[in-house]
């Protein structure tokens, strides 16, 4: 029998009212957790019950339990790692998508879900000014991105040099030449390992971490074969983007496949105000970005891009009689990423794109540059504080001194709970970092976090 909807109405309006709840408490909670895993552990674990317990319960003793280890990641002063808020819209939709419960694989089985799919990825590329012609796939976060795209490189560069990959697989083929930046983001490697390229060669980059564009011509000169090349839109500590459409013409002479990490920083191409930082980006190959960053839509949510459909969908597609499809017509969803279950993730993205509007998405990429400067600017008025990074997106990294003050500084901030800033090690030195990711941080929330800064500081 079809579950009916008073099964579920309990459990769901107790879940609710404990959303609610969280989201009230937001504005006000300190942002560090106040319990550790290893003592959570012991609640949430031991025996599992004999019998059932009910449903409407469990939400009940599920958000007790974990409230006291929450970090409050969606406070408008969480400033750790390169993590987003959610938008109300995006959050209500990924409510839909649970209770839809829809496996978002073909076009047949999932008519709605797959045309929302293909509408929100014709928004992506329109406001990321990427190929119309591309193909756009929904996985789950920048990792996995970077991961498909560098597939489908893998693909494409090796047919270029008549290797089946398909049939033959990587022994005996060609050796796949990698030029990344040295200061690249580490889910490149584990990308490239997972797909067993190995290591890239590092190519050096300048004093924000930007390929050297003379460097990078040396290094393309040095060698033949197939080769990828892999570029940065935002470094994870100074935000700086690599030169993208020079870089991308130097790669060109030597036929190579450029794709382009754009975890959070892709999105300077939806605003008149930083669009510049990626001039030329539409040149490349293959781009890789986490919705869950700078769009702000739930976990987990990461968009790649592909100018080449036929070796993305080569790199990727299932073929199996079971599986119903079309003759002719567009690809269904299963053909440009690795996975065939998965959830309906790009379903908030729309519900995102759709509330923002065009305008919306400038102002919140412009919005977050804005405080991120702010936040610059106030951190680098304390006294003993120096801003080491140039600030032209969302990131920033600051030193009080050497590192064991830098260290001390950072360890009062945190223990304070106002603001959560995390700290890092850049170009040799300790370093408090800050990323500004979340939709709802206001001046408010800038000038409360300096404050804490300025606080730790004073010790």
């Amino acid at each position: 029998m079809t579950a009916r909807p008073e099964d579920y109405a309990p459990a769901l309006d107790h879940a609710v009212a404990h959303t609610l709840a969280w989201l009230a408490s937001l504005p006000d909670r300190p942002v560090r957790p106040r319990a550790d895993a290893d003592g959570l552990a012991a609640v949430f674990g031991g025996p599992l019950p004999d019998g059932p317990t009910d449903a409407a319960e469990v939400v009940d003793e599920l958000a007790r339990r974990a409230e006291p280890g929450l970090m409050a990641m969606p406070s408008g002063r969480f400033f750790g790692w390169v993590i987003g808020g959610t938008l109300p819209a995006a959050l209500a939709a990924d409510w839909l998508v649970s209770a839809w419960d829809q496996n978002a694989t073909l076009r047949y089985a999932t008519p709605a879900v797959a045309a929302i799919e293909e509408a929100a990825a014709a928004w992506v590329l329109d406001l990321l000014g990427l190929p119309g012609h591309a193909d756009v796939g929904f996985v789950t976060g920048a990792t996995m991105a970077n991961f498909t795209g560098l597939a489908a490189g893998r693909q494409h560069v090796l047919a270029q040099f008549g290797w089946d990959l398909d049939t033959l697989g990587l022994t005996g083929a060609p050796r796949i030449r990698v030029l990344a930046g040295a200061e690249r983001h580490a889910t490149l490697d584990q990308a490239l390992r997972y797909l067993g390229l190995g290591a890239p060669t590092p190519v050096p980059a300048d004093d924000q971490g930007r390929i050297r564009l003379d460097a990078l011509a040396e290094e393309l000169a040095r060698g033949a074969g197939p080769t990828i090349l892999c570029l940065q839109a935002g470094n994870i500590h100074s935000g700086a983007y690599d030169d993208i459409g020079a870089a991308c013409a130097l790669a060109r002479q030597h036929g190579a496949w450029v794709h382009v990490d754009g975890a959070f920083g892709l999105w300077a191409a939806a605003a008149p105000a930083t669009r510049h930082l990626l001039t030329g980006h539409e040149l490349a190959d293959s781009w890789a970005t986490d919705a869950h960053k700078t769009l702000n839509v739930p976990y987990d949510c990461g968009i790649v891009v592909v100018a080449h459909s036929a070796a993305l969908r080569a790199a990727m597609g299932t073929q199996a009689s079971y599986l119903v499809r079309a003759e002719a017509g567009p690809a269904d969803p299963q053909d440009k990423v690795p996975e065939l279950s998965r959830r309906a993730r790009s379903v908030p993205v729309w519900a995102a794109l759709r509330s923002l509007g065009r305008s919306g998405v400038a102002d919140l990429v412009e919005r977050l540059t804005r405080h991120a400067r702010a936040l610059a600017d106030g951190i680098g008025a304390i006294e003993g504080a120096t801003i080491r990074n140039d600030v032209v997106f969302t990131q920033v990294c600051a030193t009080f001194g050497d590192d064991a003050r830098t260290r001390e500084v950072t360890a009062r901030l945190l223990a304070d709970g106002t603001a959560w800033m995390s700290g890092s090690r850049w170009q040799g030195r300790d370093v408090l970092r800050v990323s500004v990711s979340n939709w709802s941080t206001d001046d408010a929330d800038v000038a409360a976090s300096v404050a804490a800064v300025r606080r730790a500081a004073a010790g």
